[in-house]
């Protein structure tokens, strides 16, 4: 590779666990050999573009991160007046390890003590490679909050004396949810932003399906793991469908399937239809099973919605949530008719958490136009309008009110 090319960043990133794993490994201190790790990314990204890419990048990357944790160390032990003995340290040229850590690193990133937005932001940094400014853009959070998770992270980690191994065999499982979990989050707020001017954050998307295939590429047994990949894959394919040239969102009906990634599609409806013969079923799965049923329907009219509502109801037995009762009902609706589901809305809004949500509101609209009840599906697409934070949705829902005049169709 030349210096200049358009992959160098590609690169960077996927060499980033790859150096933290083998200093981990050497001298101990998660957090001195992440921030060393994190030194010499930045100035391979200053010098490989002027230099050109070494020929032996990871190593380079290994000595230039080794010799920056020294000087680290030495800084830092020259407050406790130790830097004779650290200053007598020298850092050879070394080679990269032939051991890959990446998925020891990324357990623990994802360690049980950290809280869900930690995992995420030191998941996206260690493993993903991706500097706080970067992260802190995609989740439109100022750069010192980021900062300050990340710190947090590596303190609870250090204070907590978590080791750089993989989990014991009795604790593989739990610790293997919570890896998936975080990658299941950071591609839901890549796909659909929570907040912001774009429904897209296409950066944190394409993040969480390359570090999903590392992790499928290292566990290609574990069934959840080829779930949430397939998931990804499918889910994604619809992404250049999914807005108008300005920006607005199209909704799954109304999409152009002609442009769908038809690639992913290929390769996520394999993956799943694998997996669900050869593996024991799980929630990833069946959403990717869901996932698979609208990809490869040529038309919104033809979707084989009964074999979408006995997928959500197998999901809600495995795993309930106020999101998955709300795809169920909407699968209610189109199999058994709006009314139906407006009657299992109704009861469903009891939970609290569904309650206060904006897409229940969102969906109410949705099954009262279906209904026919046009005054009261406009004042809930206002309602709902009014309760999202999503600037595309917002205009969506607000458009969709605006169309439905008082006595009229849509």
């Amino acid at each position: 590779m030349s210096a200049g090319t358009p992959d160098l960043e590609g690169l960077l990133r996927e060499l980033a666990p790859r150096i933290v794993g083998p200093l981990v490994r050497r001298y101990g201190g998660f957090d001195l050999c992440e921030d060393a790790a994190q030194e010499a990314l930045l100035a391979a990204a200053q010098q490989w573009p002027r230099d050109g890419v070494p020929d032996q990048p990871l190593n380079w990357l290994i000595t230039v991160a080794s010799r920056r944790r020294i000087e680290l160390l030495r800084s830092e032990n020259a407050r406790r007046q130790r830097e004779d003995a650290v200053a007598a340290a020298d850092v050879p040229e070394v080679s990269a390890p032939e051991t890959d850590d990446s998925l020891t690193l990324l357990f623990l990133c994802c360690h049980p003590a950290l809280t869900p937005p930690s995992q995420i932001a030191l998941t996206l940094r260690a493993v993903g490679g991706l500097t706080t400014a970067e992260i802190a853009r995609a989740f439109l959070v100022p750069e010192a909050t980021i900062g300050q998770r990340i710190s947090r992270a590596k303190a609870t980690i250090k204070s907590g004396g978590a080791t750089f191994r993989m989990p014991a065999a009795e604790e593989l499982g739990e610790r293997l949810a919570a890896v998936l979990h975080v990658l299941y989050l950071i591609f839901n707020e890549g796909y659909t932003a929570s907040s912001g001017e774009t429904l897209h954050r296409v950066e944190l998307s394409t993040e969480a399906i390359r570090l999903t295939r590392q992790l499928h590429a290292q566990l290609p047994a574990e069934g959840e793991v080829s779930g949430l990949l397939a998931l990804m894959l499918l889910t994604d394919a619809r992404r250049p469908a999914r807005t108008s040239e300005t920006g607005a969102l199209i909704p799954l009906p109304d999409q152009d399937r002609t442009r769908w990634h038809h690639d992913f599609i290929a390769e996520g409806t394999d993956l799943i239809s694998t997996t669900l013969r050869t593996a024991p079923v799980g929630p990833y799965q069946l959403q990717a099973a869901i996932a698979a049923v609208h990809a490869e329907t040529l038309d919104a009219a033809t979707t084989d919605w009964r074999q979408i509502l006995v997928l959500y109801e197998l999901l809600e037995t495995l795993s309930p949530g106020p999101i998955v009762t709300l795809n169920r009902i909407v699968a209610v609706a189109m199999v058994h008719g709006p009314r139906t589901g407006l009657d299992r809305l109704d009861r469903a809004t009891e939970d609290p958490a569904l309650a206060s949500h904006y897409r229940t509101t969102a969906v109410r609209a949705h099954l009262l136009e279906l209904a026919g009840d046009l005054d009261a599906a406009r004042t809930a697409y206002e309602e709902a309008a009014r309760q999202t934070q999503s600037l595309p949705e917002q205009q969506y829902l607000s458009a969709q009110a605006a169309q439905l005049v008082k006595g009229s169709a849509p």
